[in-house]
């Protein structure tokens, strides 16, 4: 149930963003979560969007270079304490996150979490069992 997630790499300067966003944008490429980290140099940029191998297409042709990864994709209810659970459930475990970034979903009173661990199917498996429901590309594709 991974959620494919395109990591690309992008020059920290003025204009960079707004070059891949405009990309996409012109090729009907709907952005559903983003997070972008950078250093002095450039910045990488993880963003999980409604068609993954058209927005790896156009963004290579353009000459970014581009990672397509499988991540975790788990909802939280909107309270305090929600994401410590989560969080607990893989720790307990002894599986490393990577990275996570949230976003909100439009309707429901939840946040959808994207989690980078080293292995997918355990960390699904573990949530799942702790009573979180996971969420599936199918899931970001109708929000």
């Amino acid at each position: 149930m991974a959620i494919k997630q395109l990591t690309v790499f992008v020059q920290n300067s003025k204009g960079s963003l707004v070059s891949v966003t405009e990309i996409l944008s012109r090729n009907n490429i709907n952005l559903r979560a983003l997070s972008i980290a950078e250093t002095q140099e450039f910045g990488i940029l993880r963003l999980i969007v409604n068609d993954e191998k058209t927005a790896e297409a156009v963004l290579t042709e353009n000459g970014y270079l581009i990672k397509v990864v499988d991540v975790v994709g788990v909802k939280i209810s909107d309270e305090p304490g929600k994401l410590t659970e989560a969080l607990a459930v893989l720790d307990e475990a002894n599986i490393n996150i990577e990275y996570l970034y949230a976003f909100m979903a439009r309707t429901e009173k939840h946040a959808y979490v994207v989690l980078r661990v080293e292995d997918n199917d355990i960390a699904e498996n573990l949530l799942t069992e702790a009573g979180f429901k996971m969420i599936s590309e199918h899931d970001i594709n109708k929000l």
